[in-house]
């Protein structure tokens, strides 16, 4: 094999990204080396996102320069970027859930091909780097872990020689997590260049070679990921040392504050997931966590916690006591359901609407922010900025609407505008997803302290990192059926892997 010309795959040099009101990059500049694995590392709203954009040309930059196996490249489009050797995997998946394997594949190549002789190609794909995906399958009936496989091999049939993965074990469980790094690894020995970002730092240190760090659109340093630890990369990205997690201890238990009971709802759609028979009770003053892999009915658990769906029978859904399976939404809250779900825009919060705005939509009652049928516009500015404040949200001001905001800092706004209405019972959805360490440990520790003032907190997430770390009790759903619970210092990792995969508690017996 002939030695390349260029020293790095790929150089950014003085990278500039600017934003009415922000500098989303201020003169970045990064190298990646062939067959390495670089870590992008930032907190929330530090410029990662607009960089690789840049790179993959979803963003023109201001000024800088991309240099490219050595020669000056000027990216004006992801096909442009594809036919230069870059390929990227984005966090969100753009599949077609009613269309095959094959099919979504062939979409995304932009290229007319044959579809038997393209199977064929995944198939060897897929058997090569132990990627098993049956080509054939339609979408809707994979799990999150074969989709994420579609848009590996999607990429790698492009021959790329960079590839840019955003976040890519969010919704894997940790036996996929180990499976999908053996992968990466072999991917690297030969030769694959691949930008990691991430922000669990246990992975950085698992499967990185060194790290590139942004700090507010800046680059403050590029690390070997052996010389640091967790905690030291987390003091580079956020310019202090990150505070040590409060230990979690044994609750004094209230009440039964929610409850279900043989609750069954059928799916929404053709593509969503049926609940069956869930019982489950949540006391004051406990957090209790719901595992499992995306897709098996999570939405919908919550949808009819929070009165978004009804339940058949009022008793299905008890809050503070109260029948509420055929309350709505605003009932629910009135009683003291505060809820947070896992899509943020659209649903979370309304994109073109302002964060004042946004306030109002969920906490005009609990909050008293309308009497009389006007709106007190002071009050909820000054709730808004209790929010904005105290969590620590970036954002241009309280008149920005919520789609300005990076997706971190979205997140901090929306949970941060649950608990300030300090409910008796909080359900929440992924609550630290795509947040930076630090930001994500000031949500865990607030969970914490409103569930010690004595309300029921039911945490649904695919991070069992933060299920271990936060819960007293802990279980799993698996095809809109939950587990047993069990308390959170009984179990590990491999047993909870299991149950989010169906198994029954038998099975877990024999997992030490």
């Amino acid at each position: 094999m002939i030695a390349p010309k260029y020293t790095n795959l790929l150089e950014l040099h003085a990278m500039r990204k600017a934003y009415p009101g922000c500098l989303a990059n201020d003169d970045i500049d990064l190298d990646l080396r062939a067959g390495e694995i670089h870590a992008l590392l930032g907190e929330n709203g530090a410029g990662k996102s607009t960089l690789v954009k840049m790179i993959y040309g979803l963003l023109k930059p201001d000024a800088g320069e991309i240099i490219f196996e050595g020669k000056a490249v000027n990216i004006t489009s992801p096909a442009m970027a594809r036919g230069l050797g870059i390929a990227m995997v984005f966090q969100h998946f753009s599949l077609f859930d009613s269309l095959t394997v094959t099919q979504n594949i062939a979409l995304g190549i932009g290229q007319k091909h044959d579809l038997d002789g393209l199977s064929e190609q995944i198939n060897a794909i897929s058997q090569r780097y132990g990627l098993p995906l049956d080509p054939q399958r339609h979408v809707y009936s994979l799990s999150v872990g074969e989709r994420q496989r579609i848009e590996i091999i999607r990429c790698l049939l492009q021959q790329p020689k960079l590839m840019v993965m955003d976040e890519p074990t969010s919704v894997l469980t940790p036996q996929e997590v180990e499976k999908l790094f053996v992968t990466l690894q072999r991917l690297c020995d030969e030769g694959l260049s691949i930008l990691y970002i991430s922000h669990k730092l246990d992975e950085i240190k698992a499967i990185c070679h060194r790290a590139t760090v942004l700090r507010d659109g800046k680059r403050v340093a590029c690390v070997e990921v052996a010389d640091e630890s967790p905690k030291t990369m987390a003091a580079l990205m956020m310019g202090e040392e990150l505070k040590t997690s409060s230990k979690r201890v044994k609750p004094k238990l209230g009440p039964v504050r929610l409850q279900l009971d043989a609750l069954n709802m059928h799916a929404p759609d053709e593509l969503g997931m049926a609940l069956k028979d869930i019982s489950l009770r949540v006391h004051g003053g406990e957090i209790v966590g719901i595992a499992g892999v995306a897709g098996n009915g999570q939405d919908e658990l919550l949808q009819a916690i929070n009165g978004e769906r009804l339940c058949s029978s009022a008793p299905m859904v008890q809050i503070d006591g109260q029948d509420a399976g055929q309350m709505s939404v605003s009932q629910r809250r009135v009683i003291g359901l505060s809820s947070v779900p896992e899509k943020r825009l659209g649903h979370g919060a309304v994109p073109s609407m302002s964060l004042l705005d946004n306030t109002l939509l969920t906490a005009y009652e609990r909050l008293g922010l309308v009497g009389k049928g006007w709106i007190d516009h002071q009050k909820s500015r000054t709730v808004t900025e209790q929010i904005v404040s105290e969590h620590d949200v970036k954002a241009t001001g309280l008149s920005a609407p919520a789609s300005s905001l990076s997706g971190g800092n979205l997140q901090k706004y929306i949970v941060g505008r649950e608990l300030q209405q300090q409910p008796e019972v909080l359900v929440v959805s992924q609550p630290t997803w795509g947040v930076d360490a630090g930001a994500a440990q000031n949500i865990r520790e607030a969970l914490k302290a409103l569930a010690k003032k004595g309300a029921a907190v039911l945490v649904i997430s695919q991070d069992l990192d933060e299920l271990m770390e936060i819960t007293d009790r802990i279980g799993a759903i698996c095809a809109g059926s939950l587990s047993s619970f069990y308390a959170t210092d009984t179990v590990n990792y491999e047993q909870m892997g299991l149950l989010m995969a169906g198994a029954q508690s038998g099975e877990l017996a024999a997992v030490s």
